[in-house]
This record gives C-alpha cells, sequence and structure tokens, in this order.
C-alpha cells in the first residue's frame, strides 16, 4: 500500500487514466470485430460504411496517448488492405 501522499494520488490517477483509457481501446476493439464481422460475410458496403468510425476512434486514442501513432497507422492500413482485397 502507497504510504506517502504523493503516492496516494499517484494511484488514484492510475485508476483513473485506466478507466479512460478502457474506454478508447474497447471502442477500437468493438469496430474492428464489426468491420472483420461484415467482410467475413461478404458485406463490403456495411464494412467501409463503418471505417470513417473506426479511423475516427484510431486517430483519436493515438491523439491522447493510448495508443502510438504508428500502432494507430498500422491498424488503419491493415483493416483497409483487408477491405480493399475481399472486394
Amino acid at each position: 500500500m502507497p504510504i506517502t501522499k504523493s503516492a496516494k494520488k499517484a494511484i488514484r490517477q492510475n485508476i483513473k487514466r485506466r478507466k479512460r483509457n478502457l474506454v478508447y481501446k474497447k471502442k477500437i476493439k468493438d469496430l474492428q470485430k464489426k468491420v472483420r464481422f461484415y467482410i467475413s460475410q461478404g458485406k463490403q458496403k456495411e464494412a467501409k460504411n463503418i471505417l470513417p468510425q473506426l479511423y475516427k476512434a484510431l486517430d483519436k486514442a493515438a491523439k491522447v496517448g493510448v495508443i502510438k501513432h504508428n500502432t494507430a497507422s498500422r491498424k488503419k492500413s491493415r483493416i483497409t488492405k483487408l477491405i480493399d482485397r475481399k472486394v
């Protein structure tokens, strides 16, 4: 357990930040699953409609530091390539 006042505050901050970060990560994960599901079903149009939402979520997460910019770019590139390949 933390002893100093600053260590106690750091724990409170970590809990808050973790909750906020998990919201971003969950949103990204859910959208990716949805796109992959539509691609597996052969519904490219629906997958392409979700793509802007996924891009926005990835860019926002990278902007606030939940994931790195290159990670966001890599995920966008791979999902776009997957959609284009199936067309």
